[in-house]
């Protein structure tokens, strides 16, 4: 229904001289979709209110109503060209008058929790990158289309944005950083099997794909599938999901996926997550489940470093220690991390091995297969673990999806289902297997993927072994060449 709506604003935004990507054509369809979101929301709440014989107390100030200045109405309900600002007009308002009063919720707000609050940090960070207001004219047209006064349109709208998400993989960027497979999401999910009344976190939040994922998963009722009842629904929209995102664009997109999802005023914060010591992490701090997959590869200053016991400039590890100490004992986690993690050598790396095992029980390791993040180069692991007991015994499985991972040709639900129920019972096969930990070399901790099922292949030959080789092999071509000689 609205897919076609989706092109005609990226097409707008191609053609203005201020979008140069899918990250700038998400970044400011965010939002319009955002200010759409509240409008629709709003005009739903006071017909609410009407009926019961109360009047609605507005967020947005009249003036600066979508309805008013975005997409402006004659007495008909059609819209209304001879009041609609564009051009330079529209930039001015937009610019000049718009952004700086949605930016000034942040301070008028009773608390982070509330949707103004939210309001005030996205307008804070966000930026109009358009340049023409003609362009933006017809975009808000467009968006104006677009509508979240029925389930079934929130429901379609929600598919569309994550497309969006999924194409900012492609272009350039980092934009790939805010995407992690919605297959992979939603097996990780099916292992740790959250429930109603647990709490739900994410520290890397990016796009918030974990937790629109388990909130969906929830909303159905979970594995079970049962009726939720008001109070449990409202337990889901309040109380459940956490995130923090340290980067302004991701911040922007976790809080309208969210939203797009059902959740209407997410607990996302804007703020770096490794900023925060461990020292000062209190059990009302902690969370239930972590669902995550935090940025590896990154290089963070030894001030930041100083916040953790094992000290480590590798971002993946720091987040990890992080998830560790906020996951509340008998609590659960389901962390992406790069499968090097497994046996580095490095100090930290075998530390943080040691903590994880004694401290936690690492009970499964999913292996994936190259190329199962678009536009990653690293192969990852997932690990699967529960606070509080120590690690006894480490059930792994290969994931062998049978073909080349790729942008035409992704993971897929049906890949991980095998693993999903393998796992349930942690049960061997020819790409399952357990790993006793007390056999693993204390010195070093190493948990390589060495599936006992294949056959390895065979080692690298040293320099040594070649070079003799190589002596012995001439030593025999000089006799035959002595050979053939003496028969000339």
């Amino acid at each position: 229904m609205f897919e076609q709506t989706f092109k005609n604003i990226d097409d707008i935004f191609h053609k203005d001289a201020g979008c140069s990507s899918e990250l700038d054509y998400t970044e400011q369809s965010s939002w319009m979709l955002f200010l759409k979101y509240l409008d629709d929301l709003e005009y739903a709440k006071s017909l609410e209110a009407q009926l019961m014989g109360q009047e609605y107390q507005y967020i947005i100030d009249e003036d600066h109503r979508w309805s008013k200045w975005a997409a402006p109405k004659d007495a008909e309900g059609n819209f209304d060209h001879n009041n609609a600002l564009t051009g330079d007009d529209l930039m001015d308002y937009v610019d000049g008058e718009l952004f700086p009063y949605l930016k000034g919720f942040k301070q008028r707000a009773e608390s982070p929790n509330t949707i103004e609050y939210k309001i005030g940090e996205i307008f804070g960070e966000i930026k109009n990158k358009i340049q023409s207001g003609y362009s933006l004219r017809d975009a808000l047209e467009k968006v104006d289309q677009l509508s979240f006064r029925s389930q079934d349109a929130t429901h379609e709208l929600s598919h569309l944005y994550e497309s969006k998400i999924k194409n900012m993989g492609n272009a350039g960027r980092n934009g790939g950083e805010y995407y992690t497979p919605r297959p992979l999401i939603r097996a990780m999910i099916d292992v740790v099997k959250p429930q109603i009344g647990e709490t739900i976190y994410d520290g890397a939040a990016g796009s918030a794909g974990f937790l629109c994922e388990a909130f969906d998963y929830l909303r159905q009722g979970g594995r079970e599938t049962k009726q939720l009842s008001t109070s449990d629904l409202k337990i889901l929209q309040e109380s459940t999901f956490y995130a923090k995102e340290k980067k302004s664009l991701a911040y922007v997109i976790a809080i309208m996926n969210m939203i797009l999802h059902g959740i209407e005023a997410p607990n996302v914060l804007h703020t770096n997550t490794l900023g925060e010591n461990l020292a000062d992490i209190q059990p009302s701090n902690q969370h239930d489940i972590i669902l995550a997959n935090p940025p590896f590869g990154g290089k963070e200053r030894p001030e930041v470093q100083q916040n953790f016991p094992i000290k480590t400039g590798e971002t993946a590890f720091l987040f990890l220690q992080h998830f560790i100490k906020t996951l509340k004992p008998g609590g659960r986690a389901a962390i992406v991390i790069k499968n090097t993690f497994l046996s580095n050598t490095d100090n930290a790396a075998i530390a943080l091995r040691k903590e994880l095992l004694e401290n936690c029980n690492l009970h499964t390791v999913l292996d994936c297969p190259a190329k199962t993040f678009l536009g990653a180069g690293v192969k990852t692991v997932v690990l699967f673990f529960t606070k509080g007991e120590p690690t006894q015994n480490t059930w792994f499985y290969q994931l062998d999806t049978g073909r080349s991972l790729g942008k035409t040709n992704p993971l897929n639900d049906n890949d991980l289902k095998e693993f999903i129920e393998l796992q349930a019972a942690f049960k061997d096969s020819d790409k399952s297997w357990s790993l006793d930990v007390s056999k693993l070399d204390p010195t070093t901790w190493d948990l390589s993927v060495k599936n006992p099922n294949v056959e390895q292949e065979a080692s690298l030959r040293s320099p040594q072994t070649i070079i003799e080789e190589i002596i012995t092999l001439d030593k025999e071509s000089e006799v035959i060449l002595a050979k053939i000689q003496e028969l000339l």
